[in-house]
C-alpha cells in the first residue's frame, strides 16, 4: 500500500503518468479516424462523437471526481479511476460497431475524470513552496505533450496494424500502461485527504453535467445532422440551465456548504481570468490538433504514420519550452506569457502561408518551421496559465480548484472540436485548403486576444518567481 506522508519526485512522476494516459486518449483517435470510420462504416457524425463524447463526459464529472477524492482519499480515488479507465479501454478496443464505441468512450471520459483530478490535488496538498511550484508545471507540460503524443502515438499505432487489428491498439495500449502506473502508484503515492472534505453538491453535480451535455452535443452533431429542432432546443436549454446552475451554486454557498462551483472560489481573479483564458486557449488548441490531422490525411495524402510524425516538430518545441518555462517565467513574469502567445501566433500565421502557398502540393517537411514555431510559443503560454489559476486556491479547495481548472479545460477543448471543427467539416467541400485555413485563422485570433488580455492575470508572486525548472 501507498506510504503515509510527504509525496517523493518519483510519486510525482508516477501520479504523471496516470494523468498522461487520459489527456492522450482524448487526442490519440484523431489520426485514426479514417480508418475507424471504414472499419466500423460510420457516419461523419458518429466520429464526431467517438471524439466529443469523450470530453463531455470527462469535462461533466471532473469537479465531482475532485471533490470525491477530498472527501475519500486521493489516491484511492486515483486508484478507482485508473482500475475503471483500463477497463473501459478495453472495451474500447474490442468495440464490435460504432455505437458501442461511443458508449464505451463516454465509460472512458467518466472513469478519467475521477482519475484526473487527483494529480493536481496531491500536488497542492502535499507538496511545498518550489516543488508544488515545479510540480504545477509539469502537470500543464504533461498535458500539452499528452495531446501531442497521443497523435503521434496514434499514427505509429494505426500504421504498424499490429497482427491485423487495425485502430485497436490505439485503445488496447492504455491496459499494460494502466496497470504498471497502478502497482506503482500503490508503492510511493502517499495516501491524502482534505482535513475540511465537503459534501456530495447532487444538485450542482447534475445541472452542471446537463448543462455541458445541453451544450457540447447540439453543437457537435448539429450540422451534420441539419440542424433539426432538437438541437436549437437543447442549446436554448443549456443557457437556461447554466443560469439556474449559476442560481443554485450561489444559494448553496450562501447556506455555509461548499458547492460543486464555489462562486467564492471562482471570484478570485487569478480563477477568473485565468480559467476563462484556460478556456479559450483550449478551444483553439483542440480545434487544431483535430483539423490538423484530417488536413495532412485527407488533403495532403498522408498515411495515419506520416500524420502522427507531421507533429513531431512541436512535440519537441513544446516539451523542450516547457522544460525551461518555469524558469523564464519566474524571472520574467506576465511578459514571458505574452512573448509565447507572440511566437505561437507567428507560427500560426506562418502555417497558413505555407498552406495555401503550396497547395495541394506541400510537403510535410514545409510544415516544419511553423510548428517549431507554435510548439515553442504555446508551451510558455500553456504553463503560465496554469501556474496563474491556481496560485491563490486555498490547499483544502485543492481538489475543488483541481477540478474547475481541469473541467473548463477540457470543456474548452470539445468545444473547439464541436465549433471549429464542425465550421471545418462544413467548409470542407468547397476546399480542404481554405477550411484548414480559416480555423487555423480563428486560433490565431484566439491567441492575440489572449496575449491582449495577459496583463489582466495577476502578477506572479515573489515566491513563483524563484521556481527552478521542470525536471523530467
Amino acid at each position: 500500500m501507498a506510504r503515509a506522508g510527504g509525496l517523493h519526485d518519483l510519486g510525482v512522476h508516477v501520479l504523471l503518468a496516470g494523468a498522461f494516459l487520459p489527456i492522450a486518449d482524448f487526442f490519440i483517435v484523431n489520426v485514426a479516424l479514417p480508418t475507424i470510420q471504414a472499419s466500423l462504416k460510420a457516419t461523419p457524425a458518429a466520429l464526431e462523437l467517438v471524439v466529443s463524447v469523450y470530453g463531455v463526459a470527462y469535462a461533466a464529472m471532473l469537479v465531482l471526481g475532485g471533490r470525491l477524492g477530498d472527501r475519500f482519499g486521493r489516491h484511492r480515488v486515483f486508484l478507482a479511476g485508473l482500475a475503471g479507465f483500463i477497463l473501459a479501454s478495453l472495451a474500447c478496443g474490442l468495440a464490435p460497431t460504432i455505437n458501442a464505441l461511443i458508449a464505451a468512450r463516454l465509460l472512458q471520459g467518466a472513469t478519467a475524470a475521477m482519475l484526473v483530478p487527483q494529480v493536481l490535488a496531491t500536488f497542492q496538498a502535499t507538496l511545498p513552496g518550489e516543488r508544488k511550484t515545479r510540480a504545477i508545471a509539469l502537470y500543464g507540460a504533461t498535458s500539452g505533450i499528452a495531446a501531442i503524443v497521443g497523435q503521434l502515438a496514434g499514427g505509429l499505432l494505426v500504421s504498424a496494424d499490429l497482427f491485423g487489428t487495425s485502430w485497436r491498439p490505439i485503445f488496447l495500449v492504455n491496459i499494460p500502461l494502466g496497470i504498471i502506473v497502478f502497482f506503482a502508484s500503490r508503492l510511493v503515492v502517499p495516501a491524502n485527504r482534505s482535513p475540511h472534505p465537503a459534501g456530495i453538491d447532487l444538485p450542482g453535480t447534475v445541472l452542471f453535467a446537463a448543462t455541458l451535455t445541453a451544450l457540447l452535443v447540439p453543437l457537435t452533431e448539429g450540422h451534420s445532422l441539419g440542424w433539426p429542432a432538437w438541437t436549437k432546443a437543447m442549446l436554448a436549454a443549456a443557457v437556461m440551465l447554466a443560469m439556474l446552475t449559476a442560481m443554485v451554486e450561489k444559494a448553496t454557498e450562501a447556506r455555509g456548504v461548499v458547492p460543486l462551483l464555489p462562486p467564492s472560489l471562482l471570484s478570485l481573479p487569478s480563477m477568473a481570468r485565468g480559467l476563462a483564458m484556460v478556456t479559450v486557449f483550449s478551444v483553439g488548441f483542440g480545434a487544431f490538433m483535430f483539423v490538423f490531422a484530417l488536413t495532412v490525411q485527407n488533403g495532403l495524402g498522408a498515411n495515419a504514420l506520416q500524420s502522427g510524425l507531421a507533429i513531431l516538430p512541436m512535440a519537441i518545441m513544446f516539451f523542450i519550452g516547457s522544460v525551461v518555462s518555469p524558469r523564464v517565467i519566474g524571472r520574467f513574469g506576465r511578459a514571458a506569457l505574452a512573448a509565447g502567445g507572440i511566437i505561437q501566433a507567428l507560427g500560426l500565421g506562418l502555417l497558413i502561408g505555407i498552406t495555401l502557398a503550396g497547395w495541394p502540393r506541400v510537403s510535410l517537411v514545409e510544415l516544419a518551421p511553423a510548428l517549431v514555431l507554435i510548439g515553442a510559443g504555446q508551451s510558455m503560454l500553456f504553463s503560465g496559465l496554469f501556474r496563474a489559476v491556481l496560485g491563490d486556491v486555498p490547499s483544502h479547495l485543492a481538489g475543488v480548484g483541481s477540478g474547475v481548472l481541469i473541467t473548463l479545460q477540457q470543456s474548452g477543448l470539445a468545444l473547439g472540436v464541436a465549433t471549429l471543427g464542425t465550421l471545418y467539416l462544413a467548409l470542407e467541400p468547397t476546399g480542404i485548403a481554405q477550411a484548414f485555413a480559416t480555423v487555423i485563422a480563428s486560433q490565431l485570433l484566439i491567441i492575440v486576444a489572449l496575449v491582449l488580455c495577459i496583463g489582466l492575470l495577476p502578477r506572479f508572486n515573489k515566491h513563483q518567481g524563484h521556481a527552478q525548472p521542470v525536471e523530467l
